[in-house]
């Protein structure tokens, strides 16, 4: 296989550079959901709300990155902002369960230490990104739910508000519709994929990466259903061998693939295949010893591999009748969309390359 090409003009050169490739570099990448987002569907003065508020989330990350800060913090940060933006799935304006009360998932973990934390069906939080931080660095636990994780919630001082709080009257009509056309359906599901469920990834200077995901679920849930949101390795996944995953879309196929834990094997079975290659190409003199040494810092996957080995785990789970999409970003400081939806609500920002926000799929 072709070596990076990058690696290959200084393996021509006979020297490899004594420092990581993408020092000082930093990504971020949010979404604010999958699903059937078409022109139609939005009015002027809703497109407008959405891009705005992408906009002060992923700016408000940045400006953490900026400065140096790290991975962990800018994603909360940025998460905090959409939970209380009321176009968003999560937090304020989060959809309705069957019962017509409101219940968040979210989930969170660090790159560096692969640790991690996850709360579902809670209730009276106001940023549930937050408590899922707490879970993973005041817990000796990964994931608590409903009652436990709001009394952890409580103990930990976290901010709580009434549950009506989340309510809006969007989603209180969404569920009325929901509850009009399948009353009778105990399988009843939200045909029309109302997620907004959002999410964030991030690389910082440091080269450590981390992803959270935030959620009310699905309109209509029943019997305390749980998605992939709040599940490590389905909804959320980061590790500083290769990558940090947030997913939106039909949850029970993104449990079912793995999605975020299979994107990051992936890439991660992809680079340590690059690097043995990389080694074994190297020059030896007579007694066997290399005439250099090839250092992982020294070299990444490239972009365009990156997007395949996304849109291949997306493609799979769409095999199996699922629908939605991801965010990535890597420790090399690429970042990528992968949906397979008529939109997703996301942005990306980097030390390298500006801002920007995009709502529908023909958009760059």
């Amino acid at each position: 296989m072709r070596l990076p090409l990058f690696f290959t003009a200084l393996l021509a050169a006979g020297q490899l550079s004594a420092q990581p490739a993408v020092e000082g570099r930093w990504t971020l990448v949010i979404h604010g959901g999958a699903g059937v987002i078409e022109r139609d569907r939005l009015t002027a003065e809703e497109d407008s709300a959405i891009r705005a508020a992408l906009a002060e989330a992923l700016e408000t990350g940045s400006a953490i990155l900026r400065e140096g800060g790290a991975s962990l913090d800018a994603i909360e940060a940025t998460i905090r902002v959409l939970e209380d933006d009321p176009n968003f799935n999560a937090g304020r304006g989060a959809v309705f369960t069957y019962d017509g009360t409101i219940e968040h998932d979210a989930s969170i973990m660090d790159g560096a230490t692969r640790s991690a934390g996850a709360a579902t069906g809670t209730s009276n939080t106001r940023h549930p990104v937050t408590l899922a931080r707490r879970v993973m660095e005041n817990s000796p636990h990964v994931f608590l739910s409903g009652s436990g994780a709001d009394a952890f919630s409580i103990e930990q001082g976290l901010e709580q508000v009434e549950n009506s709080w989340f309510e809006t009257d969007r989603r209180r009509g969404q569920l009325e519709e929901f509850l009009a056309r399948q009353a009778d359906d105990v399988s009843a599901y939200d045909i029309d994929l109302k997620y907004g469920t959002v999410g964030a990834v991030a690389v910082d200077i440091a080269g450590n990466v981390a992803a959270a995901t935030s959620t009310g679920g699905m309109t209509g849930k029943r019997w305390g259903r749980i998605g992939d949101s709040p599940v490590i390795g389905a909804g959320t996944y980061a590790d500083n061998r290769s990558c940090a995953v947030s997913a939106t879309g039909s949850g029970e196929y993104f449990i079912r693939v793995g999605v975020a834990h299979e994107i990051c094997a992936q890439i991660r079975f992809r680079f340590e295949q690059r690097l043995a290659e990389a080694r074994a190409s190297v020059p030896v003199d007579e007694e066997g010893v290399p005439e250099f040494y090839v250092h992982a810092s020294e070299f990444g996957l490239q972009a365009d591999e990156i997007q395949e080995i996304a849109d291949s785990v997306i493609a799979e789970m769409a095999a199996l009748g699922g629908s939605g999409g991801v965010i990535v970003t890597t420790p090399w400081g690429i970042g990528t969309y992968s949906f397979n939806t008529p939109g997703m609500y996301r942005g990306m920002a980097s030390s390298e390359g500006g801002a920007s926000v995009a709502i529908y799929g023909d958009e760059d």
